[in-house]
């Protein structure tokens, strides 16, 4: 299952239209989070608003995420693991106060954290090949190592 999102600020659909568009010639299930908005998807399973618990479930049901370039968004998928391909919202088109997704989606894209979509043509590009996306499975644990442990408990026993 492919779980779609925008976030809970401004409409954006410009990504739920070419999602929903691409859906009706796919087999994969899709399931948006389609926030507030006028357009009524016909291809996805979709509802304006998903309490915390069942946004959690959905996005760990999920196979692959697809989302605004939100910062929460984004850790959440690098933490859980989980593939996301992300579309910056454009302030030119009211979507956002300004460009920032740009730069977040620029930034985790070096990293190789993300796949980014940055219009809705490349969104589609990408959709249909999202099965061969080559995705970073989210960060390493790391454990704390031994000396700075010793450290911290040091500081605080005196």
């Amino acid at each position: 299952m492919i779980f779609v999102t925008i976030g809970e600020q401004l409409p954006f659909d410009r990504l739920i239209r070419t999602v929903d568009e691409w859906a009706g010639i796919s087999d994969h299930e899709v399931f948006a989070q389609t926030g507030k908005t006028t357009l009524k998807p016909t291809n996805i399973k979709h509802k304006d608003f998903l309490n915390p618990e069942e946004f959690t479930l959905k996005f760990r049901q999920a196979h692959y995420i697809v989302a605004h370039a939100g910062m929460g968004t984004i850790i959440s998928a690098i933490e859980m693991a989980k593939p996301i391909l992300v579309m910056p919202r454009k302030a030119a088109l009211s979507e956002h106060r300004n460009d920032h997704q740009f730069a977040t989606a620029k930034r985790f894209l070096a990293l190789n954290y993300i796949s980014v979509a940055f219009d809705e043509v490349e969104l589609s590009e990408k959709l249909n090949n999202i099965d061969d996306c080559q995705f970073v499975k989210g960060v390493e644990k790391l454990e704390p190592s031994p000396r700075l442990i010793k450290i911290i408990r040091d500081f605080i026993v005196g």
